[in-house]
């Protein structure tokens, strides 16, 4: 579950990174909402760096269309994303461009496997992190190798 959060906080305050080359965003220029969800930054706005400006700008925009639910959740997810140490976080971020390099047709099959694993029950879910956990690293690289070779499947319906 911890992991499906640091997805989502990490697609959140990553996924603008092609914003590198754009021009500093004006204090002005943003909305008054924007400028309200962003009042902790104003007085420094000005010396923030162009990219932190269009990210900060970016995500305020993403703030004011989610509902009450989804800031809630958003403001756990970064609660959780803050606590972590920066060991961790690095792995993450490190975890998600190795992601970002996969074809299009491996992040879909990463996200089906995510899908179906979390659609287990708790208990058949912790069974298998243990089994994992408990592998050798020869053994964790023989099954992702053959979970790469072979496409999955699934078996068919019995009548």
């Amino acid at each position: 579950m911890k992991a499906r959060y640091m997805v989502a906080i990490l697609a959140l305050l990553l996924g603008s990174i092609a914003l590198a080359e754009e021009p500093a965003v004006d204090w002005g220029s943003l909305t008054e909402s924007q400028q309200q969800v962003l009042a902790q930054f104003e007085n420094k706005w000005q010396t923030l760096p162009a990219e932190r400006q269009q990210r900060l700008a970016k995500g305020a925009s993403r703030w004011e269309g989610m509902s009450k639910k989804q800031r809630k959740q958003a403001k756990e997810r970064f609660a959780m994303w803050r606590d972590l140490s920066d060991e961790r976080r690095d792995l993450i971020r490190e975890r998600y461009e190795t992601f970002k390099e996969l074809s299009p047709e491996q992040q879909k099959r990463i996200r089906e496997n995510y899908k179906r694993f979390n659609n287990l029950n708790r208990e058949r879910r912790q069974m298998l992190r243990d089994r994992y956990r408990d592998m050798t690293p020869a053994q964790r690289n023989q099954l992702r190798d053959r979970m790469t070779d072979r496409p999955r499947t699934r078996p068919a319906k019995r009548d």
